[in-house]
């Protein structure tokens, strides 16, 4: 399978704390891998490095076929490269519909003369039918974000990165705060997606994890401390002392 991300040798200080620590990293097109480790592991560091937030202080971050550097670029450049995230709070439009919220996240000409020109096609409405569908959300349309509950919300930002067409979703604890219904639709959606996209999911619950069936990263200090099955990475003596605390 096609690398998609790699990150190479990636460091980088904040005040004289070293967040990430010679941190590499791979992920392949169309997988799904979850990031976990204790509170500041490094975690949303690196996303925030992968998204153009953050600068490394040394090392490489490539993008696609041709190894793009990421480091050249705008977080708007990334985004439209096709890297999008989800943070843990949803961030959607609450006082617009679910359908308003993913016609304004299709991926379109942006800038003040192509908003004046901006016409819904018929293509558009068949991918946001598609998108609602794929969310779970297609009876929701009509109704205004606001009073959405927190998965139905979680569901809703991440059919707004899709409307962006990314290659690479990153996933930042999406099960925080949802029901049990909500975990399991959580843990389908993400198996669906991960058909067509590159999808990394950072969280702390682990029964979450193990649902989702797929390569672990432990971070540790800002670097890979183990990676594997879910079982293999816990049955590791170090990963148990540093993240189980025993």
């Amino acid at each position: 399978m096609n690398t998609l991300l790699e990150v190479q040798g990636i460091s980088v200080s904040f005040d004289g704390f070293r967040a990430i620590n010679n941190l590499s990293f791979v992920i392949a097109e169309r997988e799904m891998r979850a990031v976990i480790g204790p509170n500041g592991a490094g975690k949303t560091t690196f996303m925030d490095i992968v998204t153009g937030k953050t600068r490394p202080d040394a090392g490489t971050v490539r993008w696609g076929e041709v190894g793009t550097s990421l480091l050249s670029m705008s977080e708007a450049q990334i985004a439209q490269a096709g890297i999008g995230r989800k943070f843990q709070r949803p961030t959607v439009f609450e006082d617009q519909s679910v359908w308003d919220n993913l016609r304004l996240s299709l991926k379109k000409p942006r800038g003040p003369v192509a908003a004046l020109m901006d016409r819904v096609t018929e293509a558009d409405r068949d991918r946001i039918a598609v998108i609602a569908e794929e969310i779970g959300l297609s009876d929701a349309l009509e109704r205004m974000a606001g009073i959405l509950s927190h998965g139905q919300k979680q569901w809703l930002e991440i059919g707004m990165l899709l409307a962006q067409d990314p290659k690479l979703l990153l996933v930042d604890e999406p099960a925080a705060g949802m029901t049990t219904e909500e975990r399991t639709h959580t843990t389908a959606l993400l198996k669906r997606l991960a058909e067509n996209h590159a999808v990394v999911v950072v969280e702390h619950d682990m029964e979450f994890v193990r649902r989702l069936d797929c390569r672990v990263t432990v971070l540790h200090e800002g670097s890979v401390l183990a990676e594997g099955t879910l079982d293999h990475v816990m049955a590791d003596q170090r990963v148990i002392d540093v993240y189980l605390g025993r």
